[in-house]
């Protein structure tokens, strides 16, 4: 068959800059905002036409921060603790042959501004600048399936973290972003290899470096130095 190329309809704007901090699945940072923002050939009003009727949306998007053509027959998922290996097609790692992934997020809102179609959406597992190629709605009566079986990843993680936030980074983050930021480091998204309560952890969330550490089941976050 020939190659097709496909090209991003949208990019998506989040607090989320970089790779490290990004919710391991879509859904699990409930309260994480974010725009998607389409490009203008793609902005036509008529191509949202009764969009906001559906509570939920497929995102199809790029994997962009991984380097092309670096696909692996296995990989270690931080689910099974980077230990166990399992195929690429039985995981949803960003190193296959086509980096494309997969989410469900929520709509929040359709607008229009300046020629641009803008979907709020929440509870996305991208970082900043993530191409976007495709949009579709989620169907409940065909796309939840009770029954499945999730083989090793059947059941959700268990435990969350305790989260402290000192004022000197609370007072610099809007409520909405904050709630954010609070559910995404509760999943401790750490390697699961690395428990040194001493060690710092730092990405980028809202334009802050946030730095943190993890002691058993509580994370602190550092304080924020003044600018």
């Amino acid at each position: 068959m020939p190659d097709q190329l496909i090209k991003p309809v949208a990019v998506l704007r989040t607090p989320l800059g970089e790779k490290f901090g990004v919710p391991r699945q879509s859904g699990l940072a409930p309260d994480l905002k974010c725009r998607l923002e389409f490009f203008p050939e793609y902005s036509s009003r008529e191509a949202f036409r009764e969009l906001e009727g559906f509570s939920h949306l497929w995102l199809i998007w790029g994997f962009s921060l991984v380097e092309p053509g670096k696909w692996r027959p296995t990989v270690r998922p931080p689910r099974l603790g980077g230990n166990k290996k399992v195929g690429v097609f039985a995981s949803r790692s960003p190193f296959r042959p086509n980096p494309l992934g997969l989410s469900c997020v929520r709509l929040e809102r359709v607008s229009f501004s300046r020629g641009t179609a803008v979907l709020e959406i929440s509870g996305a597992d991208l970082a900043n600048g993530t191409p976007v190629y495709d949009v579709k709605p989620y169907i409940p009566y065909a796309d939840s399936i009770p029954q499945a079986i999730g083989g090793w990843a059947d059941s959700a993680p268990e435990g969350r973290l305790s989260v402290s936030v000192p004022d000197s980074v609370a007072s610099r983050l809007s409520p909405e972003d904050l709630a954010a930021l609070k559910e995404i480091l509760a999943q401790d998204p750490r390697p699961p290899y690395q428990s040194d309560p001493e060690r710092v952890y730092t990405f980028g969330f809202a334009g802050l470096q946030i730095g943190f550490r993890v002691s058993g089941d509580s994370l602190t976050v550092l304080d924020q130095p003044e600018n």
